[in-house]
């Protein structure tokens, strides 16, 4: 999957962007569909940090979550999590059900 790390505003360092690589990588892992490429993009406001997290699924539906913190790091994880919900809401309701089935 490409990935594209952008920062606007400001300066990240290469922990950072490799924390976002796995955060891509992860998510990666969750999606019901491949996901195609994915993009973080930092930012620096007046008093807050903010990271948005792009994913492109395999059929071309994008999802987008933001997250914002005092720091960049903090503004991923909040980015993360609400697309990890976005990813699990859109899992087939039919997973699962193989276990309970078979009994």
């Amino acid at each position: 999957m490409p990935i594209t790390i952008t920062a606007r505003h400001c300066e990240i360092s290469d922990e950072l962007k490799e924390r976002a690589k796995s955060v891509l990588d992860r998510l990666g892992t969750v999606a019901s569909r491949p996901i195609e490429g994915g993009t973080v993009v930092f930012d620096m406001e007046a008093t807050s940090a903010t990271a948005e997290i792009r994913l492109r699924a395999g059929r071309g539906d994008a999802l987008i979550a933001t997250g914002e913190a005092k720091d960049h790091r903090s503004a991923l994880d909040r980015a993360e999590e609400k697309i990890r919900r976005q990813l699990e809401k859109e899992a087939p309701a039919h997973r699962g059900r193989g276990a309970r089935d078979a009994v």
